[in-house]
């Protein structure tokens, strides 16, 4: 069986979930767009009433969903309490702003006689949404809540790991009191994703994955000639100034490069620090790394999590692998990790110069770059060595420094004294490899509806 919870900490299989059939996917495309055409009407008022029950009951069951998150993908149990929060965040703010969002604009034009300007924005169809495991409940929400948000319908193909995850999130919809049909989550087999896709009533794609999958699904979606989103890998960089306060830098890099054991988009992975503050940084970074934990996930003293899988594992291993063929050098840091189950030893790594290709991967677990730039136009010319533009950090005592070089910076997303963290109220989204298209706010409503002109014009008006 493709889908099936595996407990990462104990190598258990808990169960299996057969694929959709055809005729399942079928039936779901049906039922979504005749529960479409009767929700693009609906009022922004109940859409938002159904939000605000799908936040609330999260709020509620906290606990519940944050244990599938870690019995599924592995993450520590606080983490999973948080990604649950971050979702009913998500779910509160559509509720509130979706209307205001999307409310026609008035356009200004040149000549009263070219008529009264208003762009409109209505839903389109349905959205398929394919979400990676690594946020199984965040990942989800940020399409679901402003996309059902907009009058659109939403088919969810979630990552082969999550099968509880991903029918929890159907069924969380189902008791907010969402009409059936809207929202539905498929156990979809690899041929299906072409069969939704050439579905004249899909509009389009929202890709969360790997830069492999993109490739893939834009290349689908194209062909189809629909509407996708792709957020992609990223090796952010972390840059350390050299007035930024070391200590506190080298605090938020530890968290930063470890937090859901390393398997984020948006984790500090190259860490770029100015020749000045270079060995003391190094010397805390490594100091903080072996003070982290490894251990059960649902142990509150446990602060480094198992990795989701004994293939991603490998696969962390074996690209290390290549990273020293190719002249790499490698430091284990931190504490021993358990040898049953998939930890991986946090490491470092240096001797990453621009005759080592792999200055230019994503090392999706406890895998620390590090680089020590001459100065603060050598840091950014080593943030901007990547084929990647996903998110970054600058750390600086300078405020307006850290804006100017944060501006100089190829990415989506850039902060300042902080590592990067996802937050209901910012967009999120990257440039270049890292994909393209925007998730969350008004950019992340916007991007599955038609924005109509409608111009009222003088029947007298001149031609």
């Amino acid at each position: 069986m493709a889908y099936a919870t595996t407990n990462p900490y104990t190598g258990e299989v808990l169960a299996t979930f057969p694929d959709a059939t055809d005729a399942e996917v079928q039936s779901a495309l049906t039922q979504a767009h005749e529960a479409y055409e009767s929700w693009r009407e609906t009022s922004f008022a109940e859409r938002a009433r159904i939000m605000n029950a799908a936040a609330a009951i999260l709020r509620r069951d906290v606990d519940k969903y944050a244990l599938l998150g870690t019995l599924e993908m592995g993450k520590l149990f606080e983490e999973s309490k948080k990604e649950v929060i971050l979702s009913a965040e998500i779910f509160e703010y559509y509720a509130k702003y979706a209307e205001e969002l999307l409310k026609p604009e008035v356009l200004p034009v040149a000549d009263p006689a070219e008529g009264k300007a208003v762009l409109v924005h209505e839903p389109l169809g349905i959205v398929l949404a394919i979400e990676p495991w690594n946020f199984p409940f965040y990942q989800v929400v940020r399409i679901i809540a402003p996309q059902l948000s907009a009058g659109n319908a939403v088919l969810l193909k979630h990552a082969s790991n999550l099968p509880q995850c991903a029918a929890a999130c159907q069924s969380l919809m189902e008791e907010a009191g969402l009409p059936k049909g809207l929202f539905r989550n498929l156990y979809a087999a690899r041929p299906h994703t072409a069969m939704i896709l050439n579905d004249p009533r899909v509009c389009g794609v929202a890709l969360t994955g790997s830069e492999g999958a993109g490739v893939i699904i834009a290349g689908t979606a194209g062909k189809a000639l629909k509407k996708a989103t792709m957020e992609l890998g990223g090796a952010d960089a972390f840059i350390v100034l050299d007035d930024a306060d070391v200590e506190k830098a080298a605090k938020w890099a530890v968290l930063g490069r470890h937090w859901n054991a390393g398997q984020v988009c948006v984790s500090a992975k190259r860490l770029i620090v100015a020749d000045a503050v270079y060995d003391r940084f190094l010397e805390l970074y490594k100091k903080g790394v072996a003070e982290l934990k490894a251990g059960d996930p649902m142990d509150p003293s446990t602060t480094l999590a198992p990795l989701s899988s004994q293939a991603a594992k490998d696969d962390l291993h074996d690209q290390v692998t290549r990273a020293m063929s190719h002249g790499a050098k490698v430091e284990v840091i931190g504490a021993p990790v358990p040898g049953k189950g998939p930890f991986f030893q946090p490491l470092l790594m240096t001797g990453l110069d621009e005759n080592n290709e792999a200055r230019h991967w994503e090392f999706f677990g406890p895998v620390t770059q590090l680089y020590r730039a001459k100065d603060e136009n050598d840091a950014v010319r080593i943030a901007n060595d990547s084929p990647y533009g996903l998110g970054g950090s600058v750390f600086t005592r300078d405020e307006a420094r850290g804006a100017r070089v944060a501006a100089r910076i190829r990415t989506g997303m850039v902060f300042i004294n902080h590592p990067l963290v996802p937050k209901a109220d910012l967009p999120f989204g990257g440039i270049a490899r890292s994909g393209y298209g925007r998730e969350l706010i008004g950019l992340g409503i916007k991007e599955f509806v038609n924005h109509k002109l409608i111009n009222t014009v003088d029947i007298d008006a001149p031609f």
